[in-house]
């Protein structure tokens, strides 16, 4: 079986305009705007960029999509969860302030802006899966009281996933802290001695104080680690490496599980739509400017998020002419696509139908 994927070309230099133009154009073709009830709790579930980043969607791009999902209902907002590692998100206080500093504001948005998972990442409730990995995802409590969802995910490279979209989106993005700690729980970096400069970088930065310095380098302590993966984006020296094949895999499932708890949670109204514009190396939690991997490529739209990351991909590869993904971190980022499939999130197989627009 093929799902629709929704295709439109779009790169920055275009302007603000044209991309929301383009932007508006997709969501509606996706039909998604009739699914809507008026007084619908709508989520709008984005990530609003680590402090210092640039890469994160731009709340100028979805103003027609805003417009027109208010033209449904007035209770629309925009929504993220906590952070598991130490950062500007890490807590509902300061997660509002930064999403407010990148330009998610009510102000400029026309939408208030809700942490999900509360105050410190502690307000979930549960999803039963029963999946091979994951028995009950535990979910941000906003998410759960929401009637409908709208995924709107920036394409990048992944530090622990090899690439994050609309199924990372969902199934970490949506998850509370102690969701996403399920989902990281059995990660542990190592330390390479041979590489390590002791600079303390990852000690200062680690969340739960599991890096230490002992005969001259960093060592981690797999008993208090999170698995959250803080320390393999901070070293500058690539001393530090997960345990790829086998922890890589793992958390791609659980996040797939994760996922498909809450795809089946909505039914028919939630929707997905990727950016792959500035596409990065690493995700949108790294705080700094990063370069593009590849050129802008547009924006696509399904409610298939295995189909849309599928597609997501085979665009950004090609557009490559090499496997970018591979060789920013070298694991196999299809897990999360072949697992999607194999337990119903979604289809590998699409039809891509490109969309035009007239300005």
């Amino acid at each position: 079986m093929k799902s629709q994927v929704y295709f439109i070309p779009a790169k920055r230099e275009e302007g603000t305009e044209i991309i929301a133009a383009k932007a508006e154009k997709i969501y509606s073709m996706t039909g998604f705007q009739d699914r809507i009830s008026q007084n619908d709790f709508v989520g709008l579930k984005i990530h609003f960029g680590e402090k210092g980043n640039t890469g994160y969607i731009k709340p100028a791009w979805l103003r027609g999509i805003i417009e027109r999902i208010k033209e449904k209902t007035s209770r629309a907002f925009f929504t993220d969860s906590n952070t598991l590692y130490v950062g500007e998100r890490s807590n509902a206080v300061n997660h509002l302030r930064q999403a407010a500093e990148h330009g998610f504001t009510y102000e400029g948005t026309g939408l208030p802006v809700i942490i999900a998972d509360g105050l410190l990442g502690a307000e979930d409730g549960e999803i039963k899966i029963n999946g091979r990995r994951i028995k009950s995802a535990k979910i941000a409590k906003s998410i759960i009281l929401a009637d409908a969802l709208i995924v709107l995910s920036h394409f990048t490279g992944h530090v622990q996933t090899g690439f994050g979209c609309a199924i990372k989106n969902l199934g970490m993005g949506c998850a509370s802290r102690a969701g996403k700690l399920e989902q990281h729980s059995e990660v542990h970096p190592r330390v390479n001695p041979k590489y390590c400069t002791n600079c303390g970088l990852c000690l200062t930065n680690c969340p739960a104080q599991a890096i230490i310095q002992e005969s001259g380098v960093a060592k981690i302590i797999d008993e208090r680690c999170l698995g959250c993966g803080e320390c393999l984006v901070i070293c500058k020296v690539g001393a530090i490496r997960m345990r790829w094949d086998e922890d890589s895999r793992r958390i791609q499932e659980k996040m797939v599980e994760y996922a498909l708890a809450l795809r089946n949670y909505f039914g028919p109204k939630i929707v997905f739509l990727n950016f792959l514009l500035q596409i990065t190396k690493d995700c949108d939690c790294l705080a700094k400017n990063q370069p593009s991997i590849v050129e802008d490529i547009g924006m696509l739209a399904s409610y298939d998020p295995v189909a849309l990351d599928q597609a997501s991909v085979d665009l950004v590869l090609k557009e490559a002419r090499r496997d970018v993904l591979k060789e920013g971190y070298d694991l196999d980022w299809s897990v999360q696509l072949k697992y999607g499939e194999e337990i119903g999130l979604g289809f590998r197989s699409y039809e891509l139908k490109l969309v035009e627009i007239k300005f």
